[in-house]
């Protein structure tokens, strides 16, 4: 779901030399803030998240209910279902250049505020959909929408949360995406696409109403000049706001120009952010929850609808795991084991392919995944839930790091006065190689063979571990400057 700004607006939790650098809002006593109205703040930001994993994980119930219906209801073909689901991604990718722009003229509370209209009006359109064009246009309404909390939330969390906190709330980002996900596999047990979609309105408008009552980001405020609003607001979210000191006057509202990336101070925030993003989608994940509920069929669960809800409680307990030990563990260990996870379990569905693949044929990616007649039933079985163990392994693996970390990453390694365009082509990059995965990954299976791509995902895989090992700096319990001062090698 962000881009975080260089100073920090936590005091540092850490011991550290009080010369090295003087964050924007720094305790000069360094004992740690108490404040819990930061936690209500973080909450009320993530259900922006919230509503953008319902709206993700709609189309999964959604669409089998919208091709069984009839007159007057709109039916979807094979065709218009491929873009019921995908048409999301192209919105979010539109959402994350608009959010960038947004974030940083409108300020962080407002562009959260602004993106609940999208987010409202999207699926009131869906409710009232007569035909297939109100179904595909609600749906780009919310993507335009997820692509804009894709981006603001983890900002605005990351510049309200003092560092010793910072991990665990912004790992809530990715935790209430998975949680919207899930929130909408269950719900469409119970309710059609209809009912389903006026549900998808409560959580923007109850976002709605709790972002009117909580402070802007006293970081967003001091680069506006309006000092005594941002202490207000650190007395609100902290507790308390004795012992702060004058921050420095920096020219941090400049605009940016193509010339300062020149400066390693931007450039490798700037790679980094947005290699983070392209490799968590060419981990795989889309492909392996697109075949998810085949592979579960396979293994002869009775109720492959099952399998969604099976996938979706991992990644909530998971992302669980990973936001409560993500400021002890640190974000580089945890993309490392996360990334040595899905190499072994996208190379372990390789083989499933591999071992059940029939011989060539120009057929559809559909019937690339049935196996072969020769197995004997019981070792095809057998077979099967070695798959259903690599599709579990893989979303644990990335549910404790590449699926949290880059979110929280790109909402810390960036300058205050880049932030806004840096977070947006992040957030672009993410949904747009969302997006050609989701639509291009049965094309690749068919020239590959299955196994030939998810042996391509465990390459990419490998790549990601080596990246994180030797360009991914460790942020936690650093000031958001000292993050920034590390980059330009101060």
């Amino acid at each position: 779901m962000s881009g975080r700004p260089e100073q920090a607006l936590a005091a540092d939790m850490t011991p550290e030399d009080p010369e090295e650098t003087q964050p924007l809002l720094g305790r000069p006593g360094g004992s740690a803030p108490r404040g819990r109205r930061v936690f209500l703040a973080a909450f009320a930001a993530a259900l922006g998240p919230l509503s953008f994993g319902f709206a993700l994980g709609y189309s999964s119930p959604a669409i089998p209910s919208l091709q069984r219906a009839g007159p007057p209801a709109p039916r979807l073909d094979a065709a218009a279902a491929s873009w019921f689901g995908a048409i999301v991604t192209l919105g979010a990718a539109a959402g994350g250049v608009l959010g960038g722009w947004l974030v940083d003229r409108a300020g962080r509370k407002l562009s959260l505020l602004l993106c609940t209209v999208p987010f409202v009006a999207g699926f009131a359109i869906i409710t009232a959909a007569q035909d297939v064009w109100m179904l595909l246009g609600g749906r780009l309404l919310t993507g335009l929408a997820c692509g804009i909390a894709s981006l603001v939330a983890p900002v605005y969390i990351s510049e309200i949360a003092y560092p010793a906190v910072r991990g665990l709330l912004g790992s809530c980002v990715q935790l209430m995406v998975v949680t919207g996900i899930l929130l909408a596999y269950l719900a469409g047990w119970v309710l059609e696409w209809r009912w389903l979609a006026v549900l998808g309105c409560v959580p923007p408008s109850f976002m709605l109403l709790l972002m009117c009552c909580m402070p802007e980001t006293p970081r967003f405020l001091l680069t506006q000049h309006k000092r005594q609003e941002a202490m207000a607001a650190l007395q609100f979210l902290w507790g308390s706001e004795q012992g702060w000191e004058e921050p420095p006057v920096r020219a941090e509202h400049q605009d940016f120009h193509l010339a300062q990336l020149r400066h390693p101070g931007i450039y490798k925030p700037f790679a980094i952010g947005i290699l983070l993003m392209a490799f968590q989608q060419l981990s795989g994940i889309n492909a392996v929850m697109f075949y998810a509920e085949t592979i579960f069929e396979e293994a002869k669960f009775k109720e492959s609808s099952l399998a969604s809800v099976i996938v979706g409680i991992i990644q909530v307990l998971f992302t669980a795991v990973a936001a409560l030990v993500m400021d002890r563990a640190g974000r580089r260990l945890l993309l490392a084991l996360s990334g040595v996870i899905m190499v072994f379990s996208t190379s372990a569905f390789g083989a499933y392919f591999k071992l059940t693949q029939g011989p060539p044929s120009n057929s559809s990616h559909m019937d690339l995944l049935a196996p072969v007649s020769l197995e004997p039933a019981e070792a095809s079985v057998g077979l099967a839930w070695l798959a259903v163990g690599s599709v579990c392994l893989f979303i644990i693996g990335f549910a404790v790091g590449w699926g949290p970390i880059p979110w929280l990453l790109m909402s810390e390694i960036f300058p205050l006065h880049v932030k806004g365009l840096a977070t947006g082509v992040c957030v672009l990059t993410n949904w747009l190689m969302a997006f050609l995965v989701t639509k291009e990954f049965s094309s690749l299976m068919e020239v590959l063979r299955p196994y030939g791509a998810f042996w391509l995902a465990s390459a990419f895989c490998i790549l990601s571990v080596l990246f994180t090992l030797f360009c991914v700096p460790e942020t936690k319990g650093k000031t958001l400057e000292q993050i920034t001062a590390h980059f330009e090698g101060r």
